[in-house]
């Protein structure tokens, strides 16, 4: 065996032993830049469990590379040269070393093929049942988008998996490609004195891939669920809604933003314990992310028990926003906030990306009535 040959052995068999240390970012090879050797390969299929340095595969996994041939169809990558490939009933995972009881949320990159009705489930081994990510609906005209999914670490050593499963049985090559896959350690935020809702200026959330030119999109979870954005839950039956940096989108306060880019399909909410009969005050931003959503205007609506608001925003694309407010009478001891764009939208660059209304900087205060503070 030859210096080059000893050299693979050696890190195929410490990545197989060695759970990787999280720290905020890339996981160990997420890129997939690691190949696996020409041994361990059929054409592009992988052949041994352990052969993607750092991760083990079962079922029909190929390692591609960019500008590869198939059919009429030309396989890309968002990053580097190469990327994995899931086919029927195929999964791909990462044993993580994390801490107990932490909250993390793991972004990864992700582009159907030749199926239309694709879905990924994603898991962490311990823990909750797998989350379902639909992926039918492409948001980017890249065909690239990157997804975000949350977990609470029961154990201190736990498998983080991604399986695709039989949407395409006659083809069992046939499923997405998956690239980028990274980690961040979540801290979810408090409610204060100054604002009951939680993480209201979204800063806490996924991690973002630098250089990322789509945003990450955050998909819906039953309640229960732990959320990629802390405090927020998104409700809709398979849409999303899309995270967004000031790194390569305009957004109205910090560093972090939401946008509404489902259109009536999803909302964005928020429930906080409230004393009823308390007065209340809703405030918030809305605008645009920069991405040449243009629309005249842009409606998002705004909804509690004790009242609502249609709120328009006329938008040229190019970044902006105002300040808006929703004053209101607390009905229960709990609170729903709801915010949900009245309309569809996509970027007036003729590319078909989807895009709507960005959500920022938002904060409730309510003051107990009178009998309350006795």
């Amino acid at each position: 065996m030859g210096l080059n040959g000893a050299l693979f052995l050696l890190l195929v068999c410490a990545a197989a032993r060695a759970a990787a240390s999280v720290r905020d970012g890339p996981l160990l090879n997420g890129n997939f830049e690691h190949k696996p050797h020409t041994s361990q390969m059929n054409g592009s299929r992988v052949l041994g469990a352990h052969a993607i340095p750092y991760w083990t595969v079962t079922g029909f996994v190929e390692h591609i590379k960019s500008g590869a041939q198939e059919g009429d169809m030309v396989l890309t990558v968002p990053d580097g040269s190469h990327a994995i490939r899931l086919g029927t009933e195929s999964t791909i995972q990462q044993q993580l070393s994390v801490t107990r009881g932490k909250y993390y949320s793991v972004t990864f990159s992700a582009a159907r093929t030749c199926a239309q009705d694709e879905k990924l489930n994603v898991s962490i081994v311990p823990g909750d049942p797998p989350g379902e990510l639909p992926i039918q609906t492409v948001y980017t005209s890249s065909g690239w988008d990157s997804y975000s999914w949350a977990f609470k670490a029961t154990r201190g050593l736990v498998s983080f998996v991604i399986h695709h499963g039989d949407d395409m049985l006659d083809d069992p090559a046939c499923g997405p490609i998956i690239d980028n896959v990274a980690i961040r350690t979540l801290n979810p935020p408090h409610a204060t004195h100054d604002n009951m809702l939680k993480n209201g200026d979204f800063e806490e959330g996924p991690y973002i891939t630098k250089g990322s030119p789509w945003g990450v999109l955050v998909p819906p979870l039953n309640e229960d669920h732990v959320s990629p954005l802390p405090g927020w839950m998104i409700m809709a039956s398979s849409k999303v809604v899309k995270y967004i940096d000031a790194e390569h989108f305009r957004v109205p306060h910090g560093s972090r933003a939401v946008e509404l880019v489902a259109g009536l399909e999803v909302a964005l909410v928020q429930e906080v314990d409230t004393v009823p009969g308390s007065s209340c005050r809703l405030e918030f931003s809305v605008g645009d992310a920069a991405d040449k959503c243009a629309a005249s205007p842009m409606i998002v609506q705004v909804a509690t028990a004790g009242g609502s608001k249609s709120v328009e925003y006329n938008s040229a694309g190019t970044g902006g926003f105002k300040r808006d407010k929703l004053d209101f009478t607390a009905q229960h001891n709990r609170t729903r906030v709801v915010f949900y764009s009245t309309g569809y939208h996509m970027t007036s660059d003729g590319t078909g990306t989807l895009c709507g209304p960005v959500i920022d900087h938002v904060s409730l205060v309510c003051v107990p009535p009178t009998h309350a503070r006795r």
